[in-house]
Order: structure tokens, then C-alpha cells, then sequence
């Protein structure tokens, strides 16, 4: 698997060995992990969920769940789907857009809080849209969004229906919830070049305070011409964020055909879209100068090629599955409808091991539970939440 970016960081490579085993839980292993997970079953949770986009855990043992088509519902320990909740804004369900990430605040338990990102249409034209961010209160009944508040709103719409990004993450200082949110955005496929530039949202971090405020210390605050929300900027389409043991924010990125990449966004820095990257032109030819690496910009810290088409991101915190698993990196693939377990140290991606692959499913999320457990959501018509196993 071709991964120049993360030899240049050092990043440590065996000799991939693939390993076929007939379980209930078959498995594809790359390296010397391949004997670590031989009993790992999955248990369908819910099905009959329309193109899940992403999931919460609500602190009664219930799931929140986002369905693309504009749909959020409520999941039931035991799997029964209730009634749409009640209260969302309209949403620009076309192509990949819809109603994608949801997110409790970290305090939800007592404000029953609650933030979602989805694609918002343009009051004036249909056509248009862009990715906004809101926030809600869910009614104690949990049948309906209450005090909802668009927060933000990336700018500027566009006619598209693809790269809405839409990853989000609360902000951490020394370990601790600081207030703050990131979004991760897409760049909206055709408006790659405004990834370059500062007076747009477009393939974009952005960082804002839980009320829509503008954090003093963003980056390029006070800098003429650049928004002031913008925390780092060169992504293209972002479809995972997550918060590491140690509070680092990570995120992954679709590349346009190679060059998927893990990056860790730090606070005005450029990660080369598409000035530089390690994908080419869908059909074949390179992408502008056919650059990789350029002074000033960022390298990934991890890459893909082939692509995998990322979706979902979430580090392992538990050790419900063994010290082995405790502290890796789990993505989802939707184009090889596997998951990806990242074997981490140092900051750096040491192996990977493909797993699920015989649910042949498309992975769109993972989160760990309360319960220390790993959840997945397929991205089908009829989509499933599904639990994994310890062995």
C-alpha cells in the first residue's frame, strides 16, 4: 500500500499479509495482528434505517440517530425505530447532501443540548446550499428539537450537491471541554481552487464558540480578507473528526482517486488541496502541477492509495476488546465496505487491520458507546446500527 506521507513521518511498515479465517466474525488481517481478533462477532442492533449518516448515545441506553433524507429518530435499546423527531429545519436532502452528523453536548445529561450539521438550502434559491451548523435542545420526551438555533452557516452557497463535509467535534483545552466547536467542511467538489483561499468556507476547519461566536484566539481573526471563523484550511471533503486519548484533534479526508489522508488540522495551517496531493484525476492524470510535497504546506499524516473512501472516525478508549485495541484508530470505508482498525504509537499509524469485510456493508460511522463497545452504522436504504463483540 503506497503511504509516502507517513514514511516521511517515520511511520513504522510491514509487509502486508493477507489472512482469510472462517469465523461468524471472518476478518481480513494485514501484518502481525492477524491472531488478535479471531473471535470478534457482530450483533445488529436496528435495521431498516434510511442511509444512516451518524449516531449518539443517549444516557438512557437509547441511540440518536441521523438519517440523510432529513430524519433524526430516536433508537430504542431493543432496536424498535421511533417516529421521526419533531422540529428540524429544512434540509437539502439531494445527492450527499441531507441531515449528516449529530452531536450531544458534553453536558447533555443535565441542558440536554444537542448540535447537528446538515445541508441548508438557500432561502432564495433552491439550487443553492451550503453546510450550517445548529444546536438544540431535545424535548424531555424526546419527541421533538427545541430552541433551535442555526450557528453557522458556510458561505457561499453554491449550487452543488456534493462535498458537504460536515464532521463535528467539541474543542478541548489541556484535556478539558473548552466551549468551542469544530466543523469539519467539504470544499463542494467544483470550487476546489477556494480551498487556497481565505475568503470562503470551502474545504475549511472551522472553529466557533457553542453560541455561534467567533473564538478571540482563531487564527486568522483581525486578518483582512480571510473569515474569522477558519481554524485551518487546503482540506477537500472531511467525512471524519474525532478527539484523540490526549485531547488532538484528527480528522480524515476523501481524496479524489488516491490519496484519502489522515491529517491532525493545527491552528493556520494549509493542507495543500489541491496544490498538492497523492490522488490524480478521476480517469486517470495528475491534478494541477502533480505535486505531492511543497514548502508551506502540510504533509498527511497518513494516506490511502487506492482510495478507500473514508467515512467516520473514532479512537478506542475502553479495553473491552483487550490492551492490543486500546487506544487505535477505527475508520469506515464505504468504497471497500470494510472497517479499519489503525494501530497507533507516537502519533504515528504503525499497521492496519481490515475488518468486517463480510458484512459487505458500507461503513459511514463508528463510535465507541458508553459501555466501551464499538458501533458502526451501514449506509444502505436500509441501513443498520450494529454492535461489535469482544471476543
Amino acid at each position: 500500500m503506497p503511504n509516502n506521507a507517513a514514511v516521511k513521518l517515520g511511520c513504522v511498515h510491514t509487509a502486508m499479509l493477507l489472512v482469510a479465517i472462517s469465523t461468524v466474525g471472518s476478518l481480513l488481517f494485514t501484518g502481525s495482528l492477524a491472531a488478535q481478533t479471531s473471535a470478534l462477532k457482530t450483533e445488529t442492533v436496528a435495521t431498516g434505517l434510511a442511509h444512516p449518516w451518524a449516531m449518539a448515545f443517549l444516557p438512557d441506553g437509547r441511540f440518536l440517530v441521523a438519517e440523510r433524507a432529513g430524519r433524526l429518530r430516536v433508537v430504542q435499546a431493543n432496536g424498535q425505530l421511533g417516529a421521526p423527531v419533531q422540529g428540524l429545519p429544512e434540509v437539502a436532502a439531494s445527492g450527499q447532501g441531507g441531515l449528516l452528523d449529530v452531536l450531544l453536548d458534553a453536558d447533555f445529561a443535565r441542558n440536554r443540548t444537542l448540535y447537528f450539521c446538515y445541508a441548508e438550502p438557500d432561502a432564495d434559491d433552491a439550487a443553492r446550499n451550503s453546510t450550517a451548523l445548529a444546536r438544540a435542545r431535545l424535548s424531555a420526551d424526546a419527541v421533538r428539537l427545541e430552541a433551535v438555533q442555526v450557528i453557522f452557516s458556510q458561505k457561499p452557497k453554491y449550487a452543488s450537491n456534493l462535498h458537504f463535509g460536515c464532521r463535528i467535534t467539541e474543542g478541548q483545552t489541556q484535556g478539558k471541554v473548552d466551549g468551542t466547536l469544530f466543523l469539519a467542511l467539504g470544499e463542494r467538489y467544483h470550487r476546489a481552487a477556494d480551498a487556497q483561499k481565505l475568503d470562503n468556507h470551502h474545504g475549511k476547519v472551522v472553529r466557533v464558540g457553542k453560541d455561534g461566536s467567533v473564538p478571540k484566539d482563531n487564527p486568522f481573526v483581525g486578518q483582512k480578507d480571510a473569515l474569522p471563523e477558519i481554524w485551518s484550511y487546503g482540506h477537500r471533503n472531511m467525512q471524519g473528526a474525532a478527539r484523540a486519548p490526549d485531547g488532538g484533534y484528527w480528522t480524515h479526508e476523501h481524496g479524489p482517486q488516491g490519496g484519502d489522508e489522515i491529517n491532525l488540522p493545527q491552528a493556520g495551517r494549509n493542507y495543500g488541496w489541491p496544490v498538492i496531493t497523492y490522488g490524480e484525476q478521476y480517469g486517470g492524470g495528475k491534478i494541477g502541477e502533480g505535486l505531492t510535497q511543497k514548502a508551506g504546506l502540510e504533509q498527511p499524516l497518513h494516506q490511502w492509495t487506492p482510495s478507500i473512501a473514508p467515512s467516520g472516525m473514532a479512537f478506542l478508549s475502553s479495553e473491552r476488546y483487550g490492551k492490543a485495541w486500546q487506544g487505535n484508530l477505527f475508520v469506515g470505508s464505504l468504497k471497500f465496505q470494510y472497517l479499519v482498525r489503525l494501530e497507533m504509537a507516537g502519533g504515528k499509524v504503525l499497521r492496519e487491520q481490515k475488518l468486517l469485510a463480510e458484512l459487505r456493508e458500507r461503513i459511514r460511522d463508528v463510535r465507541q458507546g458508553p459501555d466501551g463497545l464499538l458501533y458502526v452504522l451501514t449506509d444502505s436504504p436500509k441501513g443498520r446500527l450494529i454492535r461489535l463483540l469482544p471476543p
